[in-house]
C-alpha cells in the first residue's frame, strides 16, 4: 500500500497532478480543492490511497490524513466505489461530511453528484457510529473550547450590566444546559438576560 507521496509536481490536471517520485512520475487523483494547491515544480505532501482492480492500480492523494482516512471509510459503505466517495469529499470537507452523517442531515448529503436519498440515507445508517468515533475527540475539544469562550465573554458581559458574578454564572449555565452547545455569545447573552428577567 502506497500511504503517501512526496516529491516535485510535474503537472496539475483537471482531475489529477503527476507528482514524482524516486524518479517515477505518480499519477493522483484527488478533490479540486486539493488540486488547486500544488503548484507544477513545487514540492507536494499527499497522504495517499491505492485502489487496486482487476484491471489497474489507481491512487487518490489528499492534503491531509483525515481526509484519507473518510476516503476508505467511505467505501464500506455498499454502493461506493472510489470515485463517489472522491465526488464526496470535493462537495463536502471532512468536518461538514462528519457533521451531515452524525446529524443525519440528508439535505446536504444529497448535494454530492451520484448520492441520492437513498443512498445518503444508507451513508448515514452505516456510518454514524464510526464517524462518531472518528471525529470525537478532536470535536468535543472544540466544542468545550467555544462553550468556555462564550460562558467567559456572557458572564463578564452581565457583570458589566450590573449582575454580581454568581447570578451571571448561574444564568449562563442555566442557558448553555436547556440549549446545549451555543456558539452565538449574542444569543446566549439575550436568553440569560431573559432568565434573570429586569434588574
Amino acid at each position: 500500500m502506497i500511504s503517501s507521496v512526496r516529491g516535485p509536481v510535474l503537472s496539475v490536471g483537471l482531475d489529477h497532478a503527476v507528482v514524482e517520485v524516486g524518479g517515477v512520475g505518480l499519477a493522483v487523483y484527488a478533490t479540486p480543492a486539493t488540486l488547486a494547491s500544488l503548484r507544477r515544480g513545487e514540492q507536494a505532501a499527499l497522504s495517499t490511497a491505492l485502489v487496486v482492480r482487476e484491471d489497474s492500480l489507481t491512487l487518490y492523494g489528499f492534503a491531509d490524513a483525515e481526509a484519507c482516512e473518510l476516503f476508505g471509510l467511505l467505501q464500506t459503505v455498499s454502493g461506493v466505489g472510489p470515485r463517489l466517495a472522491l465526488a464526496t469529499l470535493a462537495v463536502l470537507d471532512p468536518d461538514q461530511l462528519c457533521g451531515a452523517i452524525g446529524d443525519g442531515n440528508i439535505t446536504t448529503l444529497t448535494q454530492v453528484p451520484g448520492v441520492g436519498k437513498k443512498s445518503a440515507e444508507r451513508l448515514v445508517l452505516e456510518l454514524r457510529d464510526k464517524v462518531a468515533a472518528f471525529a470525537g475527540p478532536s470535536a468535543t475539544l472544540q466544542q468545550s473550547a467555544g462553550d468556555g469562550r462564550v460562558r467567559t465573554e456572557v458572564a463578564e458581559a452581565l457583570v458589566g450590566l450590573g449582575f454580581t458574578a454568581k447570578q451571571a454564572e448561574q444564568s449562563v449555565e442555566k442557558v448553555l444546559a436547556a440549549n446545549g452547545a451555543e456558539a452565538d455569545t449574542s444569543a446566549v447573552l439575550r436568553k440569560a438576560l431573559a432568565v434573570l428577567g429586569p434588574k
